[in-house]
This record gives C-alpha cells, sequence and structure tokens, in this order.
C-alpha cells in the first residue's frame, strides 16, 4: 500500500512584520517573516512535499510597510519580494491588504509569482470574482490538492470606498458550498484545504456563540455547512489554535505578526487507486529561540534602514506628561495623550466634538522629544477621518457600547470586560471622547451607565444632531458601534491620521499636555 505524508504551512496576520523588532522602541521581539523563514526551511527539509499558504493581511502593519506604501512605493513591495523568495504556493486576501488603497494592492497582486486566492471578492459588474483566482490545483507527488480561498464578508464596515469600488464581498459560506462541490465533484481532487481570513464565531467545544454573530467570522459555521473540507487554515482573530478538530475538520490559527507558524501534517494511503487522509493533526511552530535567516532579511534591508531613517526624524516636542504608564488608568479617567488626539482630529476636522482609541496596551504615549517613531507607536492604523452627524440619542448608545468595556463592578479591581479580551483583544474598541461631558458608572448594569451626558453644559438631547469627528473604521459602523452605520458624512479627510498628528506636531513645535477633565468611569 502507497503511503505519503503532506505537510501544509501557514502565515496569517503577520501585518507587516519582518524584522524580529518592536519598532516603538527598537528592541528585540519575537516576531517577523525572518524568523519564520527559518521554520519554513527546517519543515522543508524534512518533507519535500510541502504546500505554504498565506492567510492574509501580509501587507500591512509594520512602519516599514507604511513607509513604503506611503512614502516610496516605485520599489517592488518589500513583503512580496520576501514572499517569492520564500516560494508561497498561494496567498489570500485578509481586510488590511485594502487598507494602503487598490495600487498598492494591485501591484502586491502583479508582483507576486503565486496566486492571491478569492471565492467571495467579486466583481460588482460581471458578479465573477473580482482576482479571478478562487482556487489553486496544486500536484503534491501525485495527490491532487484543490485550495480554496474565502475573506471575511465585513470589510466594507471597515474600508475606504474608494479602496473596494466596484468590489462586492459576499458570502463565504455560500462560495465555499458551491466551489467544494466543484472541487471534488469537477477537479476530482484527492484533498480540500480551505484558506480563510477569518475567525470563528463560536466556542469550538460547545458551539455557543462567542460574539454578536454578524458575519465578520465564520469559521465554525463553514466546518459545520459545508462538506467536503478537510483543512481549514483560519486568521483576523490573532488566536493561536492547534490541535482541533470541528466536524472532522482539521483547523489551526497561527497568531499574529509572525509570532508563529501554523503547521497541518496528513498522512495518506492509496486504496485502490484513490488518496485517503489516515491520520490529520495541526500545531503552531512559536518562533521563540529561533534565529532569523539573515539572508532573506538581507532582501529588504535597505527598505529597513530608510524606514529607520524615517522614524528618528525629530518632529517637535511635548510640554508635559503624555507617557503611557498605566493604560487601565488612561481609560479611567481623562488624559493628556487621549485628549491631544482628539484635539488633532477636531482642529483638522473643524468640529466640536471627537472620539478616539488607545489602540492597545503596548501604546507608549510621547516623551518629550517626539520623533516620527513616537507617533506610530501610538497610531498604529492607517486609519483617515471621517465626520458623521449623529443624534444625540445615537450619542448615548455609543458611550454606552464604551461603557460596556468595563466588566461589573463588585468591589474589587476594575476589571476589562471578557468581550473586548476573548478571543481576541479589542482594547481599540474603547472610545473616549472630547467637547462633550460623560460620566461611567459602572457599577451600573451594561446599557445604564452613562450617568451624564452634556454638550456644553447642557443635557444631550436624543433628538438633536451633533457633527463628531472619528477614524473610518469608527464611522462604519466597526467594533460593533452600529448606530454610526449609513450616517451622513459630512466631511471625508482622507490623510493617515497618523500623518496628521505628526503634521500638528511639526507646525506647533511645542505641544502642551492638557487635560479638562470633561469625563471618568466612577466606581
Amino acid at each position: 500500500m502507497k503511503k505519503m505524508n503532506i505537510t501544509i504551512l501557514e502565515t496569517s496576520d503577520v501585518h507587516g512584520s519582518i524584522f524580529p523588532i518592536n519598532y516603538g522602541t527598537n528592541k528585540e521581539a519575537d516576531v517577523g517573516l525572518g524568523k519564520i523563514a527559518s521554520l519554513i526551511k527546517q519543515e522543508r527539509q524534512k518533507n519535500e512535499n510541502t504546500i505554504l499558504i498565506d492567510n492574509g493581511d501580509l501587507i500591512q502593519g509594520t512602519p516599514l510597510t507604511y513607509h513604503y506604501a506611503r512614502i516610496n512605493h516605485e520599489r517592488p513591495n518589500p513583503m512580496v519580494l520576501l514572499a517569492n523568495e520564500l516560494r508561497y504556493d498561494a496567498a489570500v486576501f485578509g481586510n488590511h491588504e485594502f487598507n494602503y488603497g487598490k495600487e498598492v494592492l494591485g501591484s502586491a497582486v502583479n508582483e507576486s509569482n503565486f496566486p492571491w486566492l478569492s471565492a467571495n471578492i467579486m466583481n460588482k459588474e460581471t458578479g465573477e470574482p473580482y482576482y479571478g483566482c478562487p482556487y489553486l490545483i496544486k500536484d503534491v507527488n501525485g495527490v491532487k490538492v484543490g485550495i480554496l480561498g474565502l475573506t471575511t464578508p465585513y470589510i466594507p464596515n471597515w474600508e475606504q470606498p474608494e479602496n473596494i469600488e466596484g468590489i462586492d464581498f459576499v458570502n463565504p459560506v455560500e462560495e465555499a458550498k458551491k466551489w467544494v462541490k466543484y472541487l471534488r465533484e469537477e477537479l476530482d481532487v484527492d484533498i480540500v484545504i480551505v484558506s480563510y481570513h477569518g475567525g470563528f464565531e463560536r466556542d469550538l467545544e460547545t458551539g455557543e456563540p462567542t460574539e454578536t454573530l454578524t458575519g465578520e467570522n465564520q469559521g465554525y459555521q463553514i466546518c459545520q455547512e459545508v462538506e467536503g473540507i478537510d483543512v481549514l487554515l483560519t486568521g483576523h482573530q490573532h488566536r493561536q489554535i492547534e490541535d482541533q478538530m470541528i466536524n472532522g475538520v482539521i483547523i489551526v490559527q497561527p497568531g499574529n505578526n509572525g509570532i508563529a507558524l501554523g503547521k497541518v501534517s496528513l498522512q495518506l494511503e492509496n486504496q485502490e487507486g484513490i488518496w485517503k487522509i489516515v491520520k490529520k493533526t495541526s500545531a503552531l511552530l512559536p518562533v521563540i529561540g529561533v534565529q532569523a535567516d539573515l539572508d532573506l532579511l538581507d532582501q529588504v534591508r535597505e527598505y529597513e534602514q530608510a524606514t529607520q531613517e524615517w522614524l528618528d526624524q525629530p518632529i517637535g516636542k511635548i510640554e508635559g506628561d503624555m507617557v503611557v504608564n498605566n493604560p487601565m488608568e488612561i481609560r479611567m479617567g481623562d488624559n493628556a495623550l487621549i485628549e491631544f488626539f482628539n484635539h488633532v482630529q477636531m482642529d483638522v476636522a473643524d468640529v466640536e466634538i471627537s472620539n478616539t482609541a488607545l489602540f492597545d496596551n503596548q501604546s507608549p504615549g510621547l516623551t518629550e522629544n517626539v520623533t516620527m517613531r513616537d507617533v506610530v507607536s501610538n497610531y498604529i492604523y492607517p486609519n483617515t477621518l471621517k465626520v458623521i452627524r449623529i443624534s444625540g440619542a445615537d450619542m448615548k448608545e455609543a458611550l454606552e457600547r464604551s461603557a460596556s468595556y468595563f466588566k461589573q463592578y463588585d468591589g474589587g479591581e476594575v476589571e476589562v470586560n471578557p468581550a473586548f479580551t476573548t478571543p481576541k483583544p479589542q482594547h481599540f474598541n474603547y472610545d473616549m471622547w472630547e467637547g462633550i461631558e460623560y460620566v461611567i458608572d459602572i457599577r451600573k448594569p451594561v446599557g445604564e451607565r452613562i450617568v451624564k451626558l452634556e454638550f456644553k453644559g447642557a443635557p444631550v438631547d436624543p433628538n438633536q444632531e451633533y457633527d463628531v469627528v472619528m477614524n473610518n473604521y469608527r464611522a462604519g459602523g466597526g467594533g460593533e458601534y452600529f448606530m454610526y452605520k449609513d450616517k451622513p458624512v459630512i466631511k471625508d479627510i482622507p490623510t493617515d491620521v497618523s500623518e496628521l498628528i505628526a503634521n500638528y506636531i511639526l507646525e506647533k513645535k511645542v505641544v502642551t499636555a492638557t487635560v479638562n477633565h470633561n469625563w471618568k468611569v466612577i466606581y
């Protein structure tokens, strides 16, 4: 009886991470494609029957990719250059692939020596896959492997309209049903791999919902409803999932920023001329302690040097304290860093009300001497700004959504609601406002926590309209701020917020830290 082992390697949510460093501090970190490359080479030495797939969010996410996309994208895309060098078999579109616009994405696709797969990203006019490649057929030593690409359809809720013009994001579950059947019955493949840039909407053991079922993550549903899938590669949620199966489908998810390589191992036997999988397992290979592939890093050393020079450019000074020492403390009451970001947004948009977030718990804040590195270490997303017109009732509802960030207070330590940490940290979905006065009481139930809400000393009228500036992700309803969806856009400011912050500091030269204590959390 003929036997064979096939290895499937997955990267996902690498987010432009190449070098093993933290750009905020420039200290070493166990991240990046350089370290992942060493693991890939080790696995290929163990088994030549290896398939390598990127599951999305590859080309965006670090100062290096930002500098390339926004300042100098005449050269080849550094992420694609390395993916070509590593001989990827295929890549799937993630939601962040669209952040830098169609030109940068189109160049990345054209420069790739491998196909970008997208069964549910459709051309609005023709109804055909927008990028032309729903699947890839790969012959692995006589075994016919079908690889289907799918992407979370929730992208229109986050992305700038011009970046996805003419594109329709349809239900990946329905497309999976159609294409998996086609791969099995028409193309007669031996193995079906679905690479889905999305995660799991339910608990993997119990099937209970773990989030509002908006359609952002449908991995569990795909496993339960689509017949004929052998392997489901996932991502988007930045979780680390290994050695688990749903309805007979082996699954894996390798975290983010290149902290681990996903590996699926298939044992096959040829039974009467037909290849059958007799065993399948999945594992994560962490990069901790792994030496980066220096030859690979040398391929993009010039990109890195240019980025570092740009990051170290001094742009101005801060008078006062804008350093982040305790992220929870920042979210408990008005502070200078958040007030400054809101003031920049209000100044640029020429409105009186603004909201923003402390995006993650690694944000360092701003020290006395500010460089571009400091700005991009705090404002880590390529967001732009929109001014939308909302009602007072919408404002109250949005503040209640933010107030749900805190667990019900019971007399001990103030804690974060697990819905904002599990399965994926979502600190970026807690907004802090300037231009209004409000109080959050976390002793009260979720939905009843805003005990004060005023504008210019008078209670906010539920029926009155207010113009508010916020980032484009939030303005589209991202983070379950559904009250903002389809609200009138009064002003669209297409410049990246990090650039707006840098320009503001460059113009002022010295920025004084101020705190007007317009909001607080009580308990």
